[in-house]
């Protein structure tokens, strides 16, 4: 399952540039271990079109750490390819890809 989530900019940056491998969220979705989440940068007024994927990896939602209703998933960057473009060589790097939406 792929879950598209709303990113303030500050954080998408982060996120992007693979320094942050983690979100704070609401638990209102049923988040699970191998799904996945699409990070929408958001400018505080629109959308900005800037897109990260990442795969859900960890989930903590122990009362001890997280607030009560919240989770903190644990997340590795991914890359979104086509199919000819799965033979290519990947290069493994810190920052994740940012994809444009038109």
């Amino acid at each position: 399952m792929i879950h598209a989530l709303k990113t303030e900019s500050e954080y998408f940056e982060a996120a992007a540039a693979g320094i942050k491998g983690f979100e704070a969220r609401k638990n209102d979705r049923p988040y699970s271990p191998g799904d996945y989440v699409a990070l929408n940068e958001w400018n505080g007024e629109k959308y900005t079109g800037k897109c990260t994927l990442h795969k859900i990896i960890y989930i903590m939602s122990d009362p001890e750490y997280c607030k009560e209703g919240y989770v903190i998933l644990g997340l590795e960057q991914c890359e979104i390819r086509t199919r000819g473009e799965a033979r290519r060589p990947v290069l493994c790097g810190r920052e994740a890809p940012v994809y444009e939406r038109d």
